[in-house]
């Protein structure tokens, strides 16, 4: 009597069987759950556009109330952001609940890549999944945190060279874009680390090679800071820098814990 093949066994042979098409079937259905998320939580940010704006405008209000009092706004910094469009405000609350949708829906977005890239991997590495997603999570977290510690003192930077003879008046839509593109980048290079144990993982580096290229990482993490920061300035750049310098080492530590 022929012996059926366990369950596991078989989708394990499906998977590294997939053709082309399959992949791109699989990647479509991936990315229309993921799509879903982002528009469930995008309805859940609408909602709760009100706290999160005022989350997004508070560092700009410190930094505005470190100016000289000469050249603060003469409406008051709670009040200094301007609209000049009448399609700007519904433009900027949609966006601010598309990006509050995307961080809501993200733990939904980093396990769909998980299933997608797990075909490659051996049946211990997937079972990481939940880590992978928790630990993406805390990082992406972090990275916002991060961010809005930097802002108030970065926009206090920028906005001083406007001397005495200059008044910050700034539009609404650039300055939320500024800051979600630096929550953003902030962000992505926090996931840094675990790009660096999933190439470990799938032997593509090993803990020997980076700390071979210790210094060329560390040039390199300097030179993207200071290119993906959208305010260029020495406090942002730091507050971006000096973590993924640890974190390059802690990803260093946690290859050789997996022998790679």
């Amino acid at each position: 009597m022929p012996l059926i093949p366990h369950p596991r066994r078989r989708r394990r042979e499906a998977e590294r069987g997939m053709t082309i098409v399959e992949h791109l079937t699989e990647l479509r259905t991936r990315l229309i759950v993921s799509l879903v998320a982002v528009a469930v939580g995008a309805v859940v940010g609408w909602l709760v556009y009100e706290p999160v704006f005022r989350l997004l405008t508070s560092p700009f209000v410190q930094a505005c109330r470190q100016l000289a009092p000469e050249i603060r706004p003469p409406q008051g910094c709670e009040q200094a952001l301007i609209v000049v469009s009448v399609t700007e405000p519904f433009l900027i609350r949609f966006k601010v609940s598309v990006f509050t949708g995307l961080g809501i829906a993200l733990p939904v977005v980093l396990y769909q890549l998980w299933r997608f890239i797990t075909p490659g991997l051996t049946r211990r590495e997937r079972r990481l999944a939940i880590p992978f997603v928790l630990s993406s999570v805390v990082l992406f977290a972090l990275g916002t945190w991060f961010a809005f510690i930097t802002l108030p003192r970065a926009l206090a930077f920028l906005l001083g060279f406007a001397g005495t003879t200059l008044t910050p008046l700034l539009t609404v839509d650039r300055y939320v874009g500024f800051v979600l593109v630096l929550i953003l980048a902030f962000g992505l290079t926090f996931e840094f680390p675990l790009l660096l144990v999933f190439l470990s993982l799938v032997r593509v580096i090993t803990s020997r090679q980076m700390r071979r290229w210790r210094r060329y990482a560390y040039l390199s993490v300097t030179i993207v800071a200071a290119v993906v920061t959208p305010s260029q300035d020495p406090y942002t750049l730091l507050a971006m820098a000096l973590p993924m310098v640890l974190f390059y080492e802690l990803a260093i530590i946690v290859a050789r814990l997996f022998k790679r």
